[in-house]
């Protein structure tokens, strides 16, 4: 047996790893679920209600913890009521619209502007990157009057391109600084050697950079597609009964007798949906983007 200098043996095998401790790991997993369940019980609730009629919603006995709240009768009748009796198709149409629209004009425009802010020098480059970042502090209630205003003068008001293009307006100064970071972390060496090889600036731009940013494009492309999906004032305000979107829709229930909780649980699960998968789509890119490298042939 070897001894050390005061006498202790010393061990000459290897040691044995700690165990891990598993408790925290438990808890922190009970927690965590804990957490999840309470995040979607709101959802649960709003699926449930749409498929009970008015007098299971406002029974006295429908409490958190009765029978009555999670055992009941399903029926669709809330859903035959609004993709039958309403113009749910039309409003649905309209908000994909603006929706889908206004973010591809935003992504193009801000990864423009982005991408000039980030590798151009030029006067008045600062004023311009601080000016974005300022509007988008500004809130969307502040504009209703003015814009409204000018958009009566303009012919745009109670039409779908004066929503597009006003939409376009409020999410291009986030979408600026949403890609500016990406774009700044690219390497400008991958563009020199592009340009040495010969590509122009836009092919450059289109094959390298733009790759490269892909999960910058799907963040901020996820954003403002929720924008333009969920904004109720300046649509309320800006639209007519033909070209509404669907929380102005949504809205519509609230009338003086009372809320039709049916058709908006209704509703509010149908409208889910188209964000949802655009989420998913955009998910599945933002990951991609985060895994795939540069690589120059």
């Amino acid at each position: 047996m070897i001894t050390a200098p005061t006498g202790q043996p010393l061990q000459t095998g290897a040691a044995r790893p700690p165990r891990p401790r598993r408790t925290g790991g438990v808890l922190r997993g009970l927690l965590l679920a804990v957490m999840g369940l309470l995040s979607l019980f709101p959802l649960y609730v709003m699926f449930a209600t749409s498929f009970k009629v008015q007098t299971q919603i406002f029974t006295p006995n429908a409490r958190f913890f009765s029978r009555e709240f999670w055992l009941f009768t399903p029926t669709l009748e809330n859903y035959r009521s609004v993709l039958v009796d309403g113009n749910f198709v039309r409003y649905l149409t309209n908000s994909l619209t603006v929706g889908v629209v206004s973010t591809v004009l935003t992504l193009l425009l801000s990864v423009l502007a982005a991408y000039a802010l980030a590798r151009f020098q030029f006067m008045g480059r600062g004023v311009i990157s601080w000016t974005s970042l300022l509007l988008r502090t500004v809130p969307l209630v502040v504009l209703v009057v003015p814009v409204f205003g000018i958009w009566q003068s303009w012919g745009l008001n109670d039409t779908l391109p004066g929503l597009i293009l006003l939409y376009t307006a409020v999410n291009i100064p986030f979408a600026i600084w949403v890609l500016y970071g990406f774009i700044a972390q690219v390497p400008q060496e991958l563009e020199e050697a592009s340009a040495v090889d010969g590509a122009s600036p836009f092919r450059t731009f289109f094959a390298v950079v733009l790759p490269l940013i892909r999960p910058g494009l799907a963040a901020a492309g996820i954003f403002v597609f929720r924008v333009a999906w969920n904004e109720f004032i300046l649509a309320l305000v800006l639209t007519n009964r033909f070209t509404r979107t669907m929380p102005v829709e949504i809205a519509a229930n609230i009338t003086d007798v009372g809320v039709e909780w049916g058709r908006v649980m209704a509703m509010g699960v149908l409208i889910a949906i188209p964000p949802l998968l655009f989420t998913l789509l955009a998910a599945r890119q933002l990951i991609a983007g985060l895994t795939a490298g540069a690589v120059k042939g």
